[in-house]
């Protein structure tokens, strides 16, 4: 797998962090602003499953264990985080939003175990 193809999906998930980031710190200002919401409505600690993402490649990149399983679950996980993303902007249901987060969770779990076990058990 060539490096190109593995940071790919890394760079889309930074890419989207950080427009999450920007539109959420403006919505959140504006309604605190607004009086639509009170400070601790507006916390931005909702991004730290991408950093495990982030942590698992930076780690499997130079172990060089980033092969096609990692990079499809990748791709997988970062489609899920823009479902996610799609429904907090859209319509912020927690339960369809719940259901998105849970299997990027799973997926991102799942891409985890399977570092750990060729790792650890060099499979």
């Amino acid at each position: 797998m060539s490096i190109q193809m593995v940071l790919l999906p890394v760079f889309v998930q930074v890419g989207l962090t950080f427009a999450l980031l920007i539109g959420v710190v403006f919505g959140r200002r504006k309604a605190s602003v607004s009086g639509e919401a009170r400070s601790p409505d507006i916390a931005l600690g909702e991004f730290e499953l991408p950093l495990l993402f982030y942590a698992l490649i930076a780690l499997a990149l130079p172990l060089r264990h980033a092969d096609l399983f990692i990079v499809l679950m990748s791709w997988v996980f970062v489609v899920t985080r823009f479902a996610h993303a799609g429904i907090l902007a859209s319509s912020d249901k927690s339960g369809p939003r719940s259901t998105v987060w849970l299997a990027g969770v799973l997926v991102l779990l799942a891409m985890w175990i399977y570092f750990a076990l060729k790792m650890l058990l060099l499979i």
